[in-house]
């Protein structure tokens, strides 16, 4: 299972499937990053944490638990 927390920067994947728990979810998706989205990874911080990626036409800085959740391909 590939995730949005092991993708490169300059990379462009596709959200395949969000996992965790109900109120963390819902939080992913009302940030826009549902199933089919297409995310851009723009940059990641020297220690890995925050990760920002471009989704949707705006810029967002999503932690590296978060990314985590997030199946991509």
């Amino acid at each position: 299972m590939k995730t949005l927390k092991n993708i490169a920067c300059g990379k462009t994947v596709n959200v395949v499937k969000l996992h965790g728990d109900g109120s963390v979810r819902r939080r992913i998706m009302d940030m826009g990053l549902t199933k089919g989205t297409e995310v851009y990874v723009r940059k990641v911080a020297p220690l890995g944490d925050p990760i920002e990626i471009k989704v949707r036409g705006y810029e967002l800085s999503i932690r590296k638990a978060d990314a985590e959740m997030i199946e991509v391909e």
